[in-house]
């Protein structure tokens, strides 16, 4: 009798032991490699749509630089998240103009956007300095993005966006070179 309670015991220590471990590990997953955040609004229409769960590479970008047409979530000065597409990456010039984006003097093909991209001049140049990302939503419209914020530090970029996980219908990879290069 003693024996089987003994035995129970360690079981139930055992037991105690792995789920201990367990959350330690997904801690740190979460904390470090991946975490989970919800699409809030519309200005990433028609790539991300609101209510929508992604997952998002932390640590990518300790691995290699952010890349054209990756979609980046980083944290903004109002204290909350913005999720955005990268259009200019350090030492770019981008100027819009005419409703187009321009980088380097080439013309984006965005097959992505949704709306016409303005400012409220409609023709500004600005070149993107080190350590810093352009970024623009693809709902050009309703996005709050570096037309407004100017360029972010990429010390504010919590990482890449990789994909959509809920809801289950709209589960896909999230590949970022979508066709964001020049005409």
């Amino acid at each position: 009798m003693i024996k089987k309670s003994s035995s129970a015991v360690r079981s139930t220590f055992e037991w105690v032991g792995t789920i201990a471990v367990s959350l330690v590990i997904a801690g740190i997953i979460r904390v470090f490699l991946f975490s989970p955040y919800d699409v809030h609004g519309a200005s990433m229409e028609p790539t991300l749509i609101n209510d929508e769960k992604i997952i998002v590479n932390k640590w990518s970008y300790r691995m290699h630089e952010p890349a054209y047409g990756d979609i980046v979530v980083f944290h903004a000065e109002e204290g909350r998240d913005f999720i955005k597409r990268v259009i200019g990456l350090p030492g770019d010039r981008i100027e819009i103009k005419n409703g187009k984006v321009y980088r380097n003097g080439k013309m984006l093909n965005e097959p992505y956007i949704q709306g016409t991209t303005y400012t409220r001049d409609d023709t500004r140049t600005t070149v993107v300095p080190k350590g810093s990302l352009y970024v623009l939503g693809d709902n050009r419209e309703n996005s709050r993005d570096s037309r407004d914020l100017g360029a972010i530090p990429l010390s504010r970029v919590v990482g890449r966006a990789d994909v959509v996980v809920l809801p289950i219908k709209h589960t896909k990879l999230l590949t970022g070179q979508e066709a964001v290069g020049s005409r």
